[in-house]
């Protein structure tokens, strides 16, 4: 493991809460993993002349029992600007939109999102999980 000489980066957000961050991604990603690799198709059934039906159990299940985008989302919505920012930020280093070197350029574009959007955009982001921890590995927090 690298060793650490010197704090290069000067984090708002905690390390850790970004690892929070990254436990949570993971789990929503495996959930939206384990409902496409259940095989189930979830195919629109015609009853005679009646209108389309199409029932999705897992949606009732996500609802009761699996907040964990909901939780995602109010966390970030938690997050001041400065750590919503760095949050991005991450995300786009670990991505490979910018270097480390340009950190600063990157949690300046990052700050300059609309606020609201914050929690939506992260949650579109396919490797999330994966972009944020090879963004806490590149600015060496």
């Amino acid at each position: 493991m690298q060793q650490r000489l010197d704090k290069e980066w000067d984090l708002s957000i905690d390390p850790d809460t970004v690892r929070l961050f990254i436990l949570k991604a993971k789990a929503l990603s495996a959930a939206v993993n384990e409902d496409y690799d259940d095989g189930a198709e979830h195919e629109v059934e015609f009853d005679g002349d009646r209108h389309a039906s199409h029932h999705h159990d897992g949606l009732v299940e996500e609802a009761s029992e699996d907040l964990t985008e909901e939780e995602f989302r109010e966390l970030i919505n938690d997050l001041n600007i400065d750590e919503a920012a760095e949050l991005i930020a991450l995300a786009w280093v670990g991505r490979g939109d910018y270097d480390a070197t340009e950190w600063a350029d990157a949690v300046a574009t990052a700050r300059d999102r609309p606020r609201k959007r914050t929690a939506k955009y992260l949650l579109g982001l396919p490797m999330l999980a994966d972009w944020l921890e090879e963004g806490l590995e590149a600015i060496g927090a």
